[in-house]
């Protein structure tokens, strides 16, 4: 395909507010155009327009135009090709009936949306560091707002199984792996910290599976090597709103109990400094 216009991924990072507000506008038709499939977005392309997006945002001042610009950059999941999916009573309904290319479309489609998140941890993670303490706040937004979507596009399939897995492993392999070092320990917590926050504002109806939306908490928990992450997981995973979603708090152990026993042994892996 054609890479994409240079001129208004140059301008998403513009100096200008009005040049920067007309370059999403021309964004948000171009990505209307790539419903096609013979115009699909390579992760190259995908790379250099979430590079812009970093940039626009971090051009963004004044704290409401903040938050609107990173809603509006969270809705652009929206433009992107919708599988359409059906979960519960109607998928029961079509079983076999499907047509199968149909559903390779679908699969296809749901694709760039999970390479769309894919992205965007991958562009948070790599520019993280170079956010300055004036700026974060407003990147922790972003970041939540997109962990709202990630729920938001599960609850728009009537969270359908295939959909939810796919969406939380982009969490999993990306800001919530145990093994991926490049990620950030700040973005990490963060994400952590609001996870059942924003599970609560999109699930109304408490519909998930929650077994499927917890996995990557619980493999964090279960894998992680960084004390403060695991801590984090666990409290979230302790979260007593979960009990709405018929999940079965454990109750906190002691020293010498699962967890103590774990921390014990990971301490003894971690690195004591040098002997005098």
């Amino acid at each position: 395909m054609a890479q994409p216009s240079n001129p208004f991924i140059r301008q998403l990072a513009s100096s200008d507010r009005k040049s920067r507000t007309t370059a999403l506008a021309s964004l948000r038709t171009y990505l209307s155009v790539r419903r096609s499939r013979n115009n699909e977005l390579s992760p190259l392309d995908l790379q250099k327009l979430w590079k812009a997006l970093f940039y626009c945002l971090w051009m963004q001042d004044k704290p409401l135009h903040q938050q609107n610009l990173s809603r509006d950059l969270a809705g652009l999941v929206d433009i992107l090709p919708q599988a359409r999916q059906r979960g519960g009573a109607e998928e029961a309904e079509t079983g076999d009936n499907q047509d199968e290319n149909e559903a390779e479309e679908e699969a296809e489609e749901d694709t760039l949306v999970v390479k769309w998140f894919d992205c965007f941890w991958l562009t948070i993670s790599r520019e993280w560091s170079a956010i300055d303490a004036l700026r974060m706040d407003k990147f922790l937004y972003l970041v939540r707002c997109y962990l709202n979507t990630t729920f938001q596009q599960c609850s728009q399939s009537h969270w359908n199984p295939t959909t939810t897995r796919q969406l939380m492993f982009t969490l999993a392999r990306g800001p919530l792996s145990p093994a991926n070092v490049k990620v950030p320990d700040g973005l990490r917590y963060h994400i952590i910290d609001i996870f059942v926050d924003e599970l609560e504002k999109v699930d109304v109806k408490r519909e998930c599976d929650v077994e499927v939306v917890l996995e990557p908490l619980r493999v964090l928990r279960s894998e992680t090597r960084n004390k403060q992450a695991r801590k984090r997981a666990v409290e979230a995973l302790r979260d007593e709103r979960l009990e709405e979603w018929g999940v079965v708090i454990q109750k906190e152990t002691n020293e010498k109990g699962e967890d103590g026993d774990r921390d014990a042994v990971m301490d003894d892996d971690e690195f004591g400094g040098f002997d005098d």
